[in-house]
């Protein structure tokens, strides 16, 4: 009788969380904030929901998402990484100048994806052996990467007309965009990594509180490392898509990708104190951005309202999740 009453119970409160608008908001609510902003721009942006125009969207959103999936583990752990804009420009630039060299394509791109990945090892050892501040590991990488960008090629855009894996910028599979394609594979990899693995129930324990988790027997040194480095291959991945996107390796590529990305794991609900946040919410949060982005071009708003704009949503971002901080203290 009483394990019955106790099951009523529990089942009644799980009932009346899921009816809470709080609860619903965290789950559903920016998946509303997203269709709104749908049914806006197609009122008031021409030629918004034309197939061209969508897939155009969906091109332009999967670099910055990509960008955003990695920085969502970084963010689940506590952590920030400031740099991974200047490691887009080093992988592409890095990978345009092995096929000029005459790298074959593939082994090209999976390199990229590697420079990619050692700057996010770098960054990890870093933050996670030395205990120095993500926040200052990944400025300074902000600079110093950028900086090698620009010593391989003399500053200058090193173009590549004939670049062996443009495909995977310019492309498409049935259809559909070969960067969307990739996007679609990077968030189907972490979205099980997260969900299904012990290494991504470590990774919330870490955010949520990581001298717990060292004393639980998480190796927290090792996780953090790891996650890093993930976060250093979806930049690299990131950088060898635009540049086949460009046809070129750009020293000045992803100036300022890193803000877009920090906004859009904001935007998808995760906190930015760690320990909690779905990957599914900042794919989402990434659309936005770009469905906004794209909305306000069409419109012909200047580029400097756009980054007010751009702006205002990363404060809102921020202030609602520092609201949720607050409600739940």
């Amino acid at each position: 009788m009483n394990t019955t009453v106790k099951t009523k119970k529990v089942t009644d409160q799980v009932v009346l969380k899921k009816a809470d608008p709080a609860y619903l908001w965290d789950r559903y609510g920016i998946l509303a904030v997203l269709l709104i902003l749908v049914v806006l721009m197609s009122v008031f942006a021409p030629n918004f929901l034309s197939m061209s125009n969508g897939l155009n969207v969906m091109r332009a959103v999967s670099i910055n998402a990509i960008l955003a999936a990695g920085m969502t583990l970084v963010i689940l752990t506590g952590g920030i990484d400031l740099s991974v804009g200047s490691v887009v420009a080093l992988s592409g630039v890095s990978s345009v100048l092995l096929w000029t060299a005459g790298t074959p394509a593939i082994l090209a791109v999976i390199l990229g994806i590697i420079v990619g990945a050692l700057t996010g090892l770098v960054n990890g050892t870093l933050v996670a052996y030395l205990g120095l501040p993500a926040f200052i590991v990944t400025l300074g990488a902000l600079t110093y990467i950028r900086g090698l960008s620009y010593s391989l090629t003399d500053a200058q855009p090193l173009i590549a007309s004939e670049l062996g894996f443009r495909g995977l910028g310019n492309g498409g599979i049935a259809g559909i965009p070969t960067p969307v394609v990739l996007m679609v594979v990077v968030y189907a990899v972490l979205w099980f990594v997260l969900e299904r693995t012990t290494f991504g129930r470590h990774i919330y324990a870490i955010g949520g509180n990581r001298e717990a988790a060292r004393l639980a027997g998480i190796k927290v040194r090792w996780t953090l490392t790891r996650v890093y480095l993930i976060m250093g291959a979806c930049a690299g991945l990131a950088g060898v898509i635009f540049a086949a996107r460009v046809e070129s390796g750009q020293p000045k590529a992803g100036e300022g990708y890193e803000l877009d990305a920090i906004a859009a794991v904001v935007l998808g609900g995760t906190s930015l104190m760690g320990g909690r946040g779905r990957i599914v919410g900042t794919l989402i949060g990434a659309l936005i951005i770009g469905v906004l982005s794209n909305g306000l071009v069409l419109m012909n708003v200047p580029f400097f309202y756009q980054l007010i704009v751009k702006g205002a949503v990363i404060v809102v971002a921020v202030g609602i999740d520092g609201l949720k901080n607050l409600k739940k203290n």
